[in-house]
């Protein structure tokens, strides 16, 4: 069984940055693709960025580009979400998620590619 914890949400002003960790247990981590997400009150879970198990491909939303970055480290089972130069429009509930065995890349953007899920993490950016 699959858990993954988040941790590193808070309130910040706009412009600065936080740091999202995703702890996660079980032993298929390395092989599947990470993703993050993230929800708004009122709106549908919307894709932030996608990592591949190696690491070496990500992919981004197009409204975080340049500002986020998702990494991770395998040998702790973990993947991160640096965000910079946040916008009040990132204020959402962060959830990371581990993909499906099945999922290939291609799938990445897509929350129904994703078969396990975070409780999600509070980010509040204040105008």
């Amino acid at each position: 069984q699959v858990q993954l914890v988040e941790s590193g949400g808070g309130l910040v002003q706009a412009g600065g940055s936080l740091r999202l960790s995703c702890a996660a247990s079980g032993r298929t981590f390395s092989n599947e693709i990470m993703g993050w997400f993230r929800q708004a009150p009122g709106k549908e879970r919307d894709f932030v960025a996608a990592a591949s198990p190696s690491g070496r491909n990500t992919d981004y939303a197009d409204s975080v580009k340049g500002r986020f970055t998702i990494s991770r480290d395998n040998a702790k089972k973990t993947v991160f979400l640096q965000m910079n130069n946040l916008k009040p429009d990132d204020t959402a509930i962060y959830y990371c998620a581990q993909s499906r065995t099945e999922t290939t890349w291609y799938g990445r953007t897509l929350s129904t590619a994703y078969a396990y899920w975070g409780q999600g993490t509070q980010v509040t950016v204040s105008s």
